[in-house]
């Protein structure tokens, strides 16, 4: 049996200034310690005008920043975008592409993000890949369909265990406080664990986490199905404590 250590990552999406993203991110790092826990990787996610300060913030703990988007290429007159070399630059580990939110609100496909995943490994950066279907898709039973597509379609050459993590977001359980069954949670993910084999070299070992209003008082629950590894967590992850009581809640 494949041992997976849990990432719980914290998406801050558009919240948080300097002061108040640096005092988050103190907060969380002196919890932490200089001692990653031994069940689990603790990641944020800032706006990137603060990830530098916030990369500093964390610095001498075991907590990790990433950003949240990338542009695909490494340079260029590509006006508002950020490369992922950027982000290295300013301290990130890694980067989330193919939110569900970037795939709506700004027409992501699947081909686009896939370069974004494959910029993040050229850059250095674990690429934390998206993939999630809308309640319309889900009620006319297309959720595994339309899963599998976007994670074929997204998962760039030369991905592995060590630089590619799956974050599979139900759209329609995004930020609404509703979330899918545990049985349907733990189908996904095994359809998921089925469908990386051919586009990973150890699939058994990829991290796939699991997004959609988690939460203190159902992160035990969760975390504690097979395949789950973890959690991308949105509003919770801007308080620190119901960000650390889900990780906390990891077995």
């Amino acid at each position: 049996m494949t041992v997976r250590r849990y990432l719980i990552a914290g998406n801050w999406k558009m919240h948080c200034r300097r002061s108040d993203g640096t005092a988050l991110a103190a907060d969380l790092a002196a919890r932490v310690g200089p001692t990653p826990d031994p069940r689990f990787d603790l990641l944020i996610c800032p706006p990137a005008t603060i990830l530098a300060p916030v990369a500093h913030a964390v610095a001498g703990s075991a907590v990790l920043a990433g950003g949240q988007d990338c542009h695909a290429q490494a340079q260029g007159a590509h006006t508002g975008d950020i490369a992922a070399e950027m982000l290295a630059d300013a301290g990130a580990s890694s980067v989330i592409v193919g939110h569900s939110e970037r795939r709506t609100n700004h027409a992501e496909t699947s081909t686009l993000i896939k370069g974004k995943a494959a910029a993040a490994l050229r850059a250095g950066l674990t690429a934390i890949v998206c993939v999630g279907e809308t309640e319309a898709e889900r009620d006319t039973g297309r959720a595994e369909q339309v899963v599998a597509g976007q994670l074929s379609g997204s998962i760039p050459d030369g991905a592995t265990a060590a630089n590619t993590v799956v974050a599979y977001e139900p759209v329609w359980a995004i930020g609404t406080g509703r979330t899918p069954t545990l049985a349907d949670i733990a189908a996904m993910h095994a359809m998921i664990r089925a469908k990386l084999v051919g586009l990973v070299a150890d699939p058994d070992a990829v991290r796939i986490l699991y997004g959609g209003s988690v939460k203190p008082s159902n992160a035990a629950e969760i975390l504690g199905l097979a395949d789950v590894d973890g959690a991308l967590v949105g509003g919770a992850s801007l308080k620190a404590d119901d960000f650390w009581a889900i990780a906390q809640a990891c077995p």
